[in-house]
């Protein structure tokens, strides 16, 4: 590598033509083995390969090259895909970035149908959804209270509807050794609501997340898809109250009252499948760590019968911080 005027001519981009071929006659990245960017490019994350395979001819080839997306892929997908209630031989792709798109956008099952797995498109992270069926709830075999149905826009074989209960109570558990390390994840309660559904609409439910036998911090969390909105008009009155009590105690120059505790609820969102979810948690899920997470959902209020709810199932997946 020529030398001049005491720096090297790669830092100036090696007087290349500036297509972004590498056409020039000196020393920059474009002139890198395809094999070292790939490794580069393994090194950063699915959406940066994407981005940065417009850079130039030798970065497209680097970037769909099975050499970055192997990388990508969780280091136990094939394991992961060997346990397709389908077969791995269902999955038919021709390089480890098909592979990478089809699981992101072709969520399939696994263990017997009752989980799905899929990938976040924008990290590789592993999410999975447990079904109904591999959920705990309470009388769920009584057909007084519950019945397992069919539903084609539902992903699995059979959902559980929901009759009439006062005691409802649902919770799954997996084991944080199936989930990415070091991320932090969030476990949505995934269901839909029949057109005559009672006992969820100004009673709020309590939704929890954490470590398998040990106390878990509750949540509010409200199923019912009006409930933002009634609340919103609930406290906008309710804080322009206090924002006038608060005015009036500055004014005078005395110590405002300790407030009460600020409980964030959570209010259920439509998906872009159709369903409605709501979250219950998250969990921070550290490297190494083997220990089973259970999520929970519960309103168990005396007196307060419910029903018309269908339950799919509870999904993680990965959450922003």
């Amino acid at each position: 590598m020529a030398v001049e005027n005491g720096r090297s001519s790669a830092v100036s981009g090696g007087g290349g033509d500036g297509d972004g071929d590498g056409d020039g006659d000196g020393g920059d990245i474009y002139h890198l083995p395809e094999g070292c960017i790939a490794n580069v490019l393994s090194l950063t994350s699915p959406r940066d390969a994407s981005r940065l395979s417009v850079v130039g001819t030798v970065f497209r080839s680097a970037a769909e090259s099975d050499a970055v997306w192997d990388r990508f892929l969780p280091p136990d997908y094939r394991d992961i895909i060997s346990r397709s209630s389908d077969g791995p031989e269902s999955i038919n792709v021709g390089s480890k970035k098909e592979l990478y798109l089809y699981l992101c956008d072709h969520p399939f099952f696994i263990d017997g149908g009752t989980k799905s797995f899929s990938l976040e498109k924008r990290s590789g992270k592993k999410c999975y959804m447990l079904a109904a069926r591999s959920l705990a709830i309470i009388w769920a075999d009584t057909p007084r209270y519950w019945r397992w149905i069919p539903l084609p826009e539902s992903r699995f074989s059979e959902v559980a509807e929901l009759l009439e209960v006062c005691w409802f109570d649902i919770s799954g558990k997996i084991n944080t050794s199936m989930l990415s390390p070091d991320t932090n994840y969030a476990a949505y309660f995934v269901f839909t609501m029949k057109s005559r559904t009672y006992g969820f609409d100004r009673q709020s439910a309590e939704g929890a997340v954490g470590i398998s036998g040990h106390e878990r911090k509750p949540q509010t969390v409200f199923l019912d898809p009006e409930a933002a909105r009634r609340h919103m008009y609930q406290i906008v009155p309710r804080r322009l109250g206090l924002l006038n009590q608060m005015a009036d105690i500055l004014r005078r120059g005395v110590n405002p009252p300790p407030s009460e505790n600020n409980i964030q609820a959570r209010y259920p969102q439509q998906r872009s499948d159709g369903w409605i979810e709501v979250e219950l948690g998250e969990f921070f899920v550290k490297r190494g760590q083997d220990i089973e997470l259970e999520m929970s959902l519960t309103e168990v209020k005396v007196g307060n019968w419910k029903s018309g709810l269908v339950v799919e199932g509870i999904e993680i997946r990965p959450k922003e911080r």
